[in-house]
């Protein structure tokens, strides 16, 4: 029996498309791909050795590589880095457990799908579920014995984690857009789309955590091909969003893929802007990495949105550096090849050339808080959750027990924003004063000071491998620090993004901040300022190595001089620039040039 490849499943690691019959095994050891790209090849469409290795019960942990492919499943392999010291002291296995991230399509969810989940949390999650900057949910702490019974319960409330995390095509984000009922239709059902059209076609997911039929070999193990990503799926992670004027919420521009919606006049999405090559992360100390903001590539029909998503897709697939896993995103794809090829490519494998862009304006991208009223009449209540992080928190609101009794009797759905808060949504009038009646009850934020209503920030400690410095535990009290500061400066109600991260990959997106954090080594952190409050525009690198104590010293004249010389409208990050503290970024590889403080 031959391994050789399926023509649709035929792969190009280093230049455009050839003809070369060789198998993707060859291809693999002929190009030295990464890693990476050889246990993908091995492991029989996903599955490697985790069924077994579910079963090696002396352990908590998996495999190396069967760690990489778990994540393809919408789960990694972590440990509580706090009790790091303490069980290597007593000559302990490090106490691992897995983070679960759903596939949420836009992050809609139903009451029933809610109860569900909390139930997950309460019983496998340590009392806790995460809203994070993916529109998803994610548990922390499942351990491995519990695996297969979390998944269970997913299952059963119709939803699942395939493709949440991996070399493929993530979740799929879309507008909330409370205020505009048929807009966010058509968002969240090209969310859904896409996501669909893209999903791995495996069925490693339901056979190992399923335990549905295995595959055992001969003509069904020939048969089993992913008609899209075969053998080797995507060079590295793939991101495709939705946005719809004037809110940014989901920032496009952070993304490989995004879809500006093109609205009429009585807010019908006519077509969409096609954005390519957004992606934030990169590497400290490594200037050929970089965050970039994505392209306007052109504009297509609203028809014909689904096929230019699979062929951008598809052409990374092919083009997207295998061999270097720190430049394989689509952004330096098309640095490497230039718009005009990529676009090229993708009208060829289209069937279609796209038209030229359509003009769009963003004026934010942060949420909506408290009411807000479509124009079908229905009501939708955006809550604050800081960092995300749903759980009863002591002496303060109970997100955990208050949402779920809002679940048990809200007749809409709820909404997961791209910023980590939770909107309930689709609310009868009959029923708000209900709904608002138990936001009270549980101490549920409605709103927070505007520093906060636009700050973000990653998991971090302790449970991100990752994480070179604190992050979620971190933010909340610079905020404190810095509201003070703009409180002093007459700012306390300027509007201001801030965004932290305990590691360059940029979780948080935190590179198109206004003020932007990212971990450096304990309690020590890069400054970033001067992107756009609606997220067009690269922040630049303005201190190196700052303390908490340092960052709060380093902003203070900035707010002062912003207080008295801001212009109308005006927002920081672009006072920064017009006032010659820093340089302002043009894109990607302009990103590392003219760093720090300029006077």
């Amino acid at each position: 029996m031959t391994d050789a490849p399926s023509p649709a499943a035929k792969r190009v690691y280093e230049t455009p498309p050839t003809s070369r019959p060789i198998t993707e095994a060859e291809a693999a050891r002929e190009a030295k791909l990464a890693a990476n790209e050889h246990i993908k090849i091995a492991s029989g469409y996903l599955r490697g050795t985790l069924a077994d290795g579910l079963l090696a019960h002396a352990t908590g942990a998996i495999s190396e590589d069967d760690g990489q492919l778990v994540k393809f499943h919408g789960m990694y392999l972590q440990d509580d880095r706090d009790l790091r010291p303490e069980r290597t002291k007593k000559k302990l296995e490090k106490a691992y457990g897995f983070m679960i991230r759903l596939r949420i399509s836009g992050g809609v969810v139903t009451p029933q799908q809610w109860l569900v989940l909390d139930d997950i949390a309460r019983t496998y999650g340590g009392d806790a579920m995460r809203a994070t900057t993916r529109q998803t949910f994610q548990f922390h702490g499942i351990i491995k014995s519990n695996l297969k019974r979390t998944m269970a319960a997913i299952d059963a409330a119709l939803l699942d984690t395939i493709a949440a995390c991996g070399d493929v095509n993530r979740n799929v984000m879309a507008s909330t857009n409370p205020a505009q009922a048929k807009a966010h239709a058509a968002a969240y059902q090209l969310a859904k789309d896409i996501s669909n059209s893209l999903l791995p076609r495996t069925r490693a997911w339901r056979e190992i955590w399923l335990d549905g039929e295995r595959v055992v070999g001969g003509e069904d193990e020939v048969q089993e091909v992913e008609p899209i990503y075969g053998r080797t799926y995507l060079p590295r992670k793939f991101k495709t969003v939705i946005a719809v004027p004037p809110s940014n919420e989901v920032d496009v521009f952070a993304h490989d893929l995004g879809f500006i919606a093109i609205l009429d006049k009585k807010n019908a999405v006519t077509g969409w802007n096609i954005t390519v090559g957004g992606g934030m992360g990169m590497t400290h100390g490594e200037p050929d990495t970089f965050p970039r903001t994505a392209d306007v590539m052109g504009f297509c029909k609203a028809q014909d949105a689904l096929r230019y998503a699979e062929a951008v897709m598809t052409v990374q697939r092919d083009w997207g550096n295998r061999k270097n896993r720190k430049n394989a995103r689509l952004k330096y794809t098309i640095e490497r090849y230039g718009l005009d090829a990529f676009r090229a490519e993708v009208e060829a494998r289209a069937g279609k050339p796209l038209e030229a862009a359509k003009p769009f304006t963003f004026t934010s991208n942060g949420d909506r808080f408290g009411w807000t009223e479509g124009d079908d009449g229905r009501h939708h209540l955006t809550l604050y959750v800081p960092s995300g992080r749903i759980k009863d928190i002591e002496n303060g609101a109970q997100f955990l027990s208050g949402l779920r009794r809002i679940a048990e009797v809200h007749k809409g759905d709820f909404r997961l924003t791209a910023n980590q808060n939770v909107i309930i949504a689709n609310v009868p009038e009959a029923q708000r004063a209900a709904i608002e009646a138990l936001v009270d009850e549980y101490g549920l934020t409605k709103g927070a000071g505007a520093l906060r209503r636009n700050s973000i920030a990653c998991v971090a400690m302790p449970t991100c491998g990752l994480a070179l410095a604190e992050s979620e535990r971190f933010l909340p009290g610079l905020m404190d620090d810095l509201e003070a500061s703009l409180a002093k400066h007459g700012l306390q109600d300027e509007e201001i993004t801030i965004r932290s991260t305990g590691c360059p990959n940029g979780c948080a997106r935190p590179f198109i901040a206004e003020i932007g954090l990212v971990g450096r080594g304990p309690e020590r952190y890069h400054l970033y300022l001067g992107a756009a409050f609606d997220g067009s525009r690269l922040s630049k690198l303005y201190r190196e190595d700052a303390s908490p104590s340092e960052v709060v010293s380093t902003l203070d004249p900035l707010f002062a001089e912003f207080a008295t010389a801001k212009q109308a409208g005006e927002h920081f990050g672009d006072y920064l620039i017009r006032a010659g503290h820093v340089a302002k970024t043009t894109n990607g590889p302009d990103f590392h040039e003219r760093i720090g403080a300029l006077k």
